[in-house]
């Protein structure tokens, strides 16, 4: 199959958890894949060769996606291998607690530049780059809603997010390209599990009335929707799936 006849998408921290599910859905459902990392290389190029063992498409690019030269590359190298993207999941975040009365400022200024400015200018390049009828996604988080202690710059960068993704589908109108924001509630990834005891993860578990957590395929199954052509009248919304954990 030709680059050409392919669909592409890019998926930002996807070496790993709930970014590594995504991009591994959406090479089963046919598009060639941008697996894009932060740090070490070997995650994500066991993901693109899993991808390549199934039949799929796919290249690893590392990225800071909170510096504009390096979110500019990862759409350059990605336009080289695969033409202009049809799907751009930004997925990639950092979840650092503590309580706003610390001033910790260094903490929060890093928060804030890998998932607020992050998202900018990934939704910068996206909206120059993504094919007219394509699609964009964010995540965000169900624990907006909650306004844990310690949760302040994560849940502020979040909300940010949650913004521009509005302002995006604005900005797009008349591209038939839709901008969607994804808000999990807690997911069973090797992040959220650490440090935690089995009594304090059923206790978790029991805070939705299904009464498990979400799997990094449950929203997996939300992005294959949303990129898929089924998926294409929802647009400029926070889908929270998350068991009904606050709503």
């Amino acid at each position: 199959m030709s680059n050409s006849a392919t669909k592409s998408a890019i998926v930002t921290g996807a070496s790993g958890g709930i970014g590594s599910a995504i991009v591994k859905r959406l090479a089963r459902d046919g598009f060639s894949v941008v697996v894009n990392y932060a740090g070490q290389p070997a995650p994500a190029q066991a993901v693109v060769a899993e991808i390549k063992a199934a039949g799929g498409l796919g290249i690893a690019v590392q990225a800071d996606l909170a510096n504009a030269e390096d979110v500019e590359r990862l759409f350059k190298e990605s336009m080289d291998a695969f033409g202009k993207p049809d799907v751009v999941v930004h997925c990639a975040g950092i979840m650092p607690l503590f309580p706003i009365a610390s001033g910790d400022v260094a903490t929060f200024d890093k928060v804030i530049a890998t998932n607020l400015r992050g998202s900018f200018l990934v939704f910068a390049q996206a909206a120059q780059h993504v094919s007219d009828g394509g699609r964009v996604m964010a995540f965000s988080s169900s624990v907006l809603a909650k306004s844990f202690p310690t949760y302040g710059a994560y849940i502020a960068s979040k909300a940010g997010v949650e913004g521009m993704v509005h302002v995006l589908a604005n900005e797009l109108r008349g591209r038939n390209i839709t901008v969607n924001a994804v808000a999990p509630g807690q997911v069973r990834t090797d992040l959220f599990l650490k440090g935690k005891s089995d009594a304090l993860i059923d206790e978790l578990k029991k805070m939705n009335p299904l009464e498990r957590l979400g799997m990094p395929e449950d929203m997996a199954n939300v992005v294959s929707f949303l990129a898929g052509p089924e998926g294409g009248w929802i647009n400029s919304q926070v889908v929270r799936p998350n068991g009904g954990f606050v709503y």
